[in-house]
């Protein structure tokens, strides 16, 4: 037996060996549980709220209570423990209260929390402020008053009806906010963002993916996208808008300054009759055009427009690398 055969064949007999072992231990052990909790408050109450890996949902309820419905998966590979967790959990849940104030889904045990999996969905007074987390999951927020602050490593975001400001932040997913009191800040790693019947500011970003907001209130608007395009309606205040690659439409009064960039897509504004502003317009390869009844007094060329509207006012600003100007 020569030393080339000797080595393939002890290679061969270690494999086997691993599979015959693997092939006798249970591939997967898991578990399934879930808890309920029902903590009596009295006034405003705040919340904190994670887990590694789950969906969340809050919305509002009774003003005096707040309900915790949690379900509970462990996962374990090669192991059997995945009952006993589940019931350690299901016995004593992660559920700590001090007056109004309730932390949710902590667990300060790394052998307890290991492959463990828990989704909450909790009914909360209205006036509510929360925080919430979550590794890897979605999540569903509505109806509260308080501000809301609401986080996920992977997942969408919805946000509906609240009182006060938000803020919202996911590694991968989409966002939409929807009827919200108060200034938005709005963040994806990856993923279109949404926003209607924003009252007050709006500050979005996304590294990939559209951008739409429909303000009613007013506030400024900062808005940026790498690649996606980006829709506006009813802005009145300050805006910033920039996309890496896609079109921009923005419809609105600046009662502040306006400054639109695109790398590559057509700029279309719609600003309110009678809005009296300096315009600054540049396409590096595309036409522009400035609809009647507006007067452009100014230096007017074949890639450039600077001149002033209705006698002049803030200051409008718009460039695209490559595509058109359009403003109405």
């Amino acid at each position: 037996m020569n030393a080339a055969f000797k080595y393939r064949f002890l290679v061969v007999s270690c494999v086997a060996c691993w599979l015959f072992a693997a092939a006798s231990l249970p591939a997967q052990a898991s578990a399934e549980g879930s808890f309920d909790r029902t903590l009596q408050v009295n006034g405003p109450v705040n919340i904190d709220l994670s887990t590694g890996s789950g969906n969340i949902q809050v919305r509002s309820g009774n003003s005096g209570q707040v309900q915790i419905t949690g379900r509970i998966k462990v996962t374990n590979w090669f192991s059997g423990d995945s009952e006993a967790r589940v019931k350690q959990i299901e016995a004593n849940p992660p559920i700590q209260q001090s007056g109004n104030d309730i932390r949710i889904g902590h667990i300060d045990d790394p052998e307890l929390r290991r492959n463990v999996s828990i989704s909450y969905d909790v009914i909360v007074p209205a006036d509510t402020q929360l925080r919430s987390h979550s590794g890897s999951g979605n999540q569903t927020i509505e109806g509260i008053q308080g501000s809301a602050e609401v986080e996920a490593g992977s997942g969408d975001l919805k946000i509906s009806n609240i009182g006060n400001t938000v803020r919202a932040d996911t590694g991968s997913g989409g966002i939409q906010i929807d009827q919200v009191k108060g200034n938005v800040h709005a963040k994806a790693g990856s993923g279109d963002i949404r926003g209607t019947g924003i009252a007050g500011g709006f500050e979005g970003r996304t590294g990939s993916g559209h951008i739409r907001v429909e303000q009613t209130a007013p506030g400024s608007v900062n808005v940026e996208t790498g690649s996606g395009g980006i829709e506006l309606t009813g802005v009145h205040g300050s805006l910033g808008a920039s996309a890496g690659s896609g079109n921009i439409s923005a419809e609105g009064s600046p009662t502040g300054s306006w400054t639109v960039h695109t790398g590559s897509g057509t700029v279309r504004l719609k600003i309110a009759s009678g809005m009296a502003f300096d315009l600054d317009a540049r396409s590096s390869s595309g036409s522009i055009t400035v609809s009647q009844p507006m007067t452009v007094q100014g230096t007017i060329a074949r890639k450039e427009i600077h001149g002033k509207v209705n006698g002049g006012g803030v200051s409008v600003r718009v460039e695209t690398g490559s595509g058109n100007v359009e403003i109405e």
